[in-house]
């Protein structure tokens, strides 16, 4: 198999896809944009967007980063023409990369689709570049958890990111509304003192929001599952992470420093405002990618089919069973550890295996059968605090 292949960006950062974004800037505007888009699907081009009418500074940050993410090419703006989102800048901030960028004013000028032909065809003569693991952001998730989804596909998980992080990797593991009960066990992990301070907090913070509006992140079906606690399910999120030491705290589009591992910190800043910090397993995908994951490991016992925009989404399937209902939508089998016929090394060195292979020209299940899922909603976060990146 060849070497890692990348597109060099104008930050030195490589995409190991080169997709054309097009990008609504408010609900409105989001069926054209996907008309747009659509005749595109087999041909990466991804439809995302903000559906608020209102300005947000996160939403704001979270479009640059994914319009600039080092798997983008090139980005169609949008717009209705009366939203409160400022185009303008997003394609200025954009323009600036040298990525091409055009703006679509609806109650102007209608719609196009030619202009995504026009890039669509440019991109797909453009030529890669040598890549190196080291250059790789990677981050995981894990939705639709069940009582194996701690035993076999999030420690496996946690595995693969020990061996990438080794090769100089950024691996990102978040849900610090899952995380409660860990945050002491994480802190130790911290490079710095300070930094885990800022861990602990980061998890207080969630343990507040979700006391706040009365309810964890804890749903029916995790219960249905065989979990039984938020400390259980806690446990097995946090097995995500490896044994790596952790080397700072992340917010949604802050891009790691360097190789090492983070933590995303999920959860609004300041007053309980916007209801569930995430809405579905998508929302926290988003933000990983807007930290420059070039792909996300979903890992899931009882079955999810989702994927994203942008990013390729690999998914672990921890539990046996559901692994041979859906294995027509999954990538890795973590529960073989379960029966007996893998261990947890073994799979992680195939989940660590199946990463490198999609900068090699690799697909996951995900995009092979065309998922491009995206959501972003409001929230609000104040800038990292100096502790939060000791090795920057």
């Amino acid at each position: 198999m060849s070497g890692l292949q990348g597109y060099l960006r104008s930050d030195g950062r490589k995409g190991i896809r080169n997709v054309v974004a097009v990008a609504y800037l408010v609900e409105c505007a989001h069926h054209v944009a996907r008309e747009i888009a659509l005749p595109w699907r087999e041909h990466e081009v991804h439809a995302i967007g903000f559906p608020g009418c209102y300005p947000n500074p996160y939403a704001e940050k979270m479009m640059e980063q994914l319009c600039t993410h080092p798997n983008v090419g090139a980005v169609l703006l949008v717009s209705l023409g009366c939203e409160s989102f400022n185009k303008y800048a997003l394609e200025r901030a954009v323009r600036a990369t040298g990525r091409p960028v055009k703006t679509i004013v609806i109650q102007g000028t209608g719609g196009t689709r030619g202009w995504v032909e026009e890039q669509r065809i440019a991109l797909d003569a453009a030529e890669t570049v040598p890549m190196q693991v080291s250059e790789l952001v990677i981050g995981t998730v894990c939705g639709g958890s069940d009582g194996t989804s701690g035993i076999t596909g999030n420690p496996a998980a946690g595995r693969a990111f020990d061996q990438l992080i080794a090769e100089g990797a950024a691996c990102i593991f978040e849900e610090t509304g899952e995380l409660i009960g860990c945050e002491h066990i994480m802190a130790a992990r911290a490079i710095t003192p300070e930094l885990g301070v800022e861990l602990e907090k980061s998890v207080a913070k969630a343990a507040r929001y979700y006391a706040t509006l009365g309810y964890g992140s804890f749903a029916a079906g995790n219960a249905e599952g065989g979990l039984s606690t938020i400390e259980e399910k806690s446990m097995g999120a946090y097995a995500k992470s490896g044994a790596s030491p952790i080397s700072g705290l992340l917010k949604p589009g802050d891009v790691p420093p360097r190789g090492g591992l983070y933590l995303l910190d999920v959860v609004p800043d300041g007053e309980v405002r916007f209801g569930f910090p995430n809405i579905n397993d998508n929302a926290e995908i988003a933000e990983l990618i807007a930290c420059g994951a070039h792909c996300v490991l979903f890992v899931t016992g009882r079955g999810s089919v989702v994927g994203s925009a942008i990013s390729p989404v690999v998914k672990i399937c921890a539990n046996p069973e559901t692994y041979r209902r859906m294995s027509d939508d999954m990538d890795v089998d973590a529960g073989r550890i379960l029966e007996g016929r893998a261990s947890l090394d073994e799979v992680g060195t195939e989940i660590r295996d199946l990463v490198v292979s999609l900068a090699q020209g690799g697909r996951t299940k995900s995009e092979e059968l065309g998922h491009q899922e995206f959501i972003l909603t409001y929230k609000s976060f104040e800038p990292l605090g100096p502790a939060c990146l000791p090795a920057a």
